[in-house]
């Protein structure tokens, strides 16, 4: 097997990866060099791990990040872990059987040897077949929804909730309309809509990306992006920025005004993608799920494809064991000698990146 590791800040690298990404029929977005890119720190290095095999070929975009906190430091030798890019990721493949999955981890596992890594935390992909099966631990976190475009629209319209069908009907009746922005051209109005949205949700700080995370979306990116927006009066009201692979639509970040709920005009919007995504000849839409089970933004979406539920899960790893162990002792030690009792959450994965106790002023 030709096993290589590929850097996307690397001009001969992002090269080679692009290549291989643009000759690939799925052109999956989460795996494009750009978007890996756009998830790596000043000291992360934005990787992939590529390999040929005798039917195509596999495709692992990671990010390999030092673990640096003052607290963490090993008196030893630096030491890093893996994360994937913010979606839907892990190991994506051409037809490769179940020696070529042995061989490829098998060199994975040498690489993260020599690289001194940890552990690894990935999202894995939502569609079983596009994915190489992942070696470790798999866990299901959520649901997500997605809603199958290879239905026609008059089916379609029946399969989706009344609540859906009376607010798209009142969306239209009230003179929304929408406006689809592969430029973009009204990326001004999408940010301050997705702040104000952000800031009403109370979301976390990593959901607050930079104006330039989307500018290196739209300069970067082309073709594998849209903004869809919602218009009242000539005014923005509703906005989301979909990702596009060659068979499949993803609902990325987006929001509504709060003056304009009243309007229902993301129910519209959405509906608009789903016929915009038939006319490209995409397969699917995910729509993704809530912050937490069966929570209120869960079912919103759940009434465009009420059947069309599927688990999303993520894989984890520890590559050394003892070093693992020295991490999370070290932060959980540090965490209470911020608040004495802290009790970290069991199940965040890699335990020593959980977010610590803030400093009593």
């Amino acid at each position: 097997m030709n096993f290589e590791i590929w850097n996307a800040r690397r001009t001969a690298d992002a090269a080679r990866w692009l290549a291989v990404h643009q000759a690939w029929a799925a052109r999956e977005v989460f795996a494009h060099p750009s978007y890996v890119r756009l998830f790596a720190g000043e000291q992360d290095e934005p990787l992939a791990a590529y390999a040929e095999t005798p039917s195509g070929f596999i495709l692992y975009p990671f990010v390999l990040r030092p673990v640096t906190a003052p607290h963490l430091v090993s008196p030893g030798r630096p030491v890093f872990d893996i994360t994937s890019p913010y979606g839907y990721g892990g190991a994506f493949h051409t037809g490769a059987g179940e020696v070529d999955a042995k061989e490829f981890w098998s060199a994975f596992d040498d690489f993260c040897r020599t690289r001194n890594v940890v552990s690894e935390f990935t999202r894995l992909c939502l569609f079983e077949d596009r994915r190489l099966p992942y070696p470790g631990r798999t866990e299901q976190k959520l649901v997500n929804v997605v809603r199958d475009l290879q239905t026609s629209q008059n089916q379609m319209w029946r399969e989706f909730d009344p609540k859906v069908r009376k607010n798209v009907n009142k969306a239209r009746r009230l003179g929304v309309r929408i406006e689809v922005d592969e430029t973009g051209a009204r990326l001004d109005d999408f940010l301050q809509i997705y702040k104000s949205t952000m800031d009403r949700r109370h979301a976390r700080a990593n959901f607050y990306f930079p104006q330039e995370f989307f500018r290196t979306i739209v300069h970067e990116l082309p073709g594998h992006f849209a903004f869809f927006h919602a218009l009242h009066d000539g005014r923005v009201v509703s906005t989301e920025l979909v990702l596009s692979s060659t068979h499949t639509l993803y609902s990325y970040l987006g929001g509504t005004e709060r003056s304009a709920f009243d309007l229902r005009p993301n129910d519209l919007l959405k509906v608009e993608v789903f016929r915009w995504g038939q006319e490209h000849g995409k397969r699917h839409l995910v729509l993704g799920g809530g912050y937490a089970p069966d929570d209120g933004i869960f079912r919103y979406k759940r009434g465009f494809a009420p059947d069309g539920l599927v688990p999303y899960s993520v894989g984890t790893r520890v590559f050394d064991e003892q070093t693992y162990a020295q991490l999370v002792d070290a932060h959980q030690t540090q965490g209470r000698r911020r608040l004495a009792g802290w009790q970290p959450d069991p199940g965040f994965f890699p335990g020593y990146r959980q977010g610590l106790p803030s400093v009593p002023a």
